[in-house]
């Protein structure tokens, strides 16, 4: 009976040593998800997705967008519902990692915190669904994608017989598909972070994508639901329209036009394809100079790299439940387009509009001040209190450029 046990637990343990040689990757990548969000550990995880997860490159090829440098100081503080913020005090409560103020080609600030340098590639988290826009804009303007009113299914017809059929693609641009998804990143069990797991298991995101449902509440082109699989399908519908990877497509039109001076890279899945809905990792320069490119009308060293009227629709809101403000058929009082978030209480006839992440990453463009502001970050408490930091922070961006501004007519 003993010499059965042992045989039985060497069989078992060779079978599991086996399992973690093959798929060794995998097995570390999970260990690291579970534990990437920890306090003592997230600043390390955002600066070095590279060592958790697998990843493509991009490959940068273009002359490099220089800055020129203008030093200028922050204001002491601003107002947030009548409440005065400390401006040092919000950038260390919020776990700010890097903190860029741009006007034309001038770096206005420039600060690194928490041990980070600027050679360090942040992770976007959602901040990388604006650059997939701007890629999808080149495709449209191209006529590649001749007609956003049709459903995704007709480009991609893995997506049929799922909750994805019948879906248009500008719909999906605008957050407004209809499908049922939970993204709340504090429920483990919630939609976003089963794909967390999946991406750790290196499983296939098009797979995924394909096994959501549509949500019997929710009527697309009528209500504003985030789902950030929406992103991952117009990856899917972008690389069948284009017929080239993502990685070529975005190096071709992007990474080979706009400036950028060092190259980025994307968490993938197992099979190689990129995260599209949030894991771009580049410089906090970098991100300053995709900001430059939309500020810029899609222009950079005089040509244009994207279409400006894409530049413009994307930012600009199609439909009354994608209006800023409190309504009923939206679950945020921010405004939205094209994979583009418009601040609340932004005046219809001056254009102001961010990227956003989680855990507080935000490029801020605000063209008529010539402003770009970027803020990357390793904020654990994003979500208190209706996710109010994204609204807080709107306000010290605005802060910032009228202080600039104000500053300027002195001189």
């Amino acid at each position: 009976m003993k010499k059965k046990l042992l045989y039985a637990t060497i069989f078992v343990a060779f079978i599991l040593g086996g399992f973690l040689l093959i798929y060794e990757k995998e097995v570390s990548q999970f260990y690291h998800v579970i534990r990437l969000f920890e306090e003592e550990r997230i600043v390390r995880n955002f600066v070095g997705m590279e060592d958790i997860f697998h990843t493509v490159e991009l490959e940068r090829s273009s002359t490099v967008r220089e800055f020129g440098s203008n030093p200028a100081d922050l204001p002491e503080s601003f107002t947030y519902q009548e409440r005065e913020i400390n401006i040092r005090d919000w950038l260390e409560e919020t776990n700010t990692m890097a903190f860029l103020v741009l006007k034309g080609d001038d770096i206005l600030h420039e600060e690194y915190f928490l041990g980070t340098d600027k050679i360090d590639k942040r992770i976007s988290w959602s901040v990388a669904k604006s650059f997939l826009s701007a890629a999808f804009g080149v495709a449209v303007n191209d006529g590649l994608i001749p007609d956003l009113d049709v459903p995704v299914d007709e480009l991609v017809p893995m997506l049929k017989d799922t909750g994805y059929e019948g879906v248009t693609i500008r719909n999906v641009l605008q957050m407004s598909s209809g499908i049922y998804f939970n993204e709340d990143y504090g429920d483990f069990n919630s939609d976003i972070n089963r794909f967390g797991r999946a991406v750790a298991l290196g499983r296939s995101f098009d797979e995924f994508a394909a096994s959501l449902n549509s949500d019997p509440d929710l009527e697309q082109g009528e209500f504003m639901h985030y789902v950030s699989l929406d992103t991952h399908v117009l990856g899917m519908v972008l690389r069948a329209a284009t017929g080239k990877t993502i990685k070529e497509y975005f190096e071709e039109h992007l990474w080979s036009k706009a400036g950028f001076e060092d190259n980025a890279y994307f968490i993938s899945d197992g099979f190689g394809e990129p995260m599209v809905l949030g894991g771009l990792n580049m410089t906090t320069r970098d991100y300053a100079r995709f900001g430059m490119l939309m500020r810029d009308n899609g222009k950079a060293f005089g040509k244009q790299v994207i279409p400006e009227n894409w530049v413009i629709e994307s930012t600009t809101p199609g439909a009354p439940h994608l209006f800023p403000g409190e309504r009923d058929n939206a679950e945020t009082r921010l405004g939205y387009s094209y994979q583009w978030w418009i601040p609340e209480n932004a005046k219809p006839d001056v254009r102001e509009f961010f990227a956003l992440g989680i855990y507080g990453q935000f490029i801020y463009i605000k063209p008529d001040a010539d402003i770009v502001i970027v803020k990357n970050s390793a904020d654990i408490d994003f979500q208190e209190n209706n996710f109010e930091s994204q609204y807080i922070a709107i306000e010290a961006f605005r802060a910032i450029t009228d202080y600039v501004r104000k500053s300027d007519t002195s001189k």
